[in-house]
């Protein structure tokens, strides 16, 4: 009878910082399971000997719960005996994805739909870069009147100097 690499590598004696068995625990995690499960769950760390399971809501947590003696077998049989004896599901705090910036409309960010212009700005294609370039250019304009006023007459007199 062939035994998983898992159980041989759980029953050898490394040191600790070369094989973690929390490391471990998660790898084996979806092996135990099954893929559909596997998608709708995460391992999320192993404290002492009780696998941390993150589920996707509370109906998961009470169906794992029920096969929680199953699937304890089933990493017992990957990990070998004592690395997981219990575990603790929870469910998942809901998580947002990254927002693109394609999506993001102009009323979101605080700025009103501007009429069609020949502003050099418009050609900028993503929505936050045209915003942000816009507002640092009207910034560098309200703060600096006089110092551009300041650097025209500077290189008008380095243009009156050189010829």
């Amino acid at each position: 009878m062939m035994e998983r690499a898992g159980r041989i590598i759980g029953k050898l004696k490394f040191p600790k910082d070369l094989v973690d068995p929390g490391d471990m625990a998660r790898s084996a995690w979806p092996a135990a399971v099954g893929k559909k499960i596997a998608v709708k769950t995460r391992a999320v760390k192993l404290v002492r000997s009780t696998l941390v399971i993150e589920c996707q809501d509370s109906v998961w947590q009470r169906q794992l719960n029920t096969l929680s003696g199953q699937i304890l077998r089933n990493l017992e049989n990957l990990l070998g005996a004592g690395v997981v004896t219990e575990l603790d599901l929870r469910p998942m705090t809901p998580r947002r994805g990254m927002q693109s910036a394609s999506t993001v409309r102009p009323f979101e960010l605080g700025v009103k739909p501007e009429p069609m212009s020949t502003d050099e700005a418009d050609h900028i294609q993503d929505p936050v870069f045209r915003l942000l370039y816009k507002q640092s250019r009207r910034r560098a304009g309200t703060a600096s009147s006089s110092s551009s006023q300041d650097s025209l007459a500077f290189e008008e007199q380095q243009r009156k100097a050189s010829a």
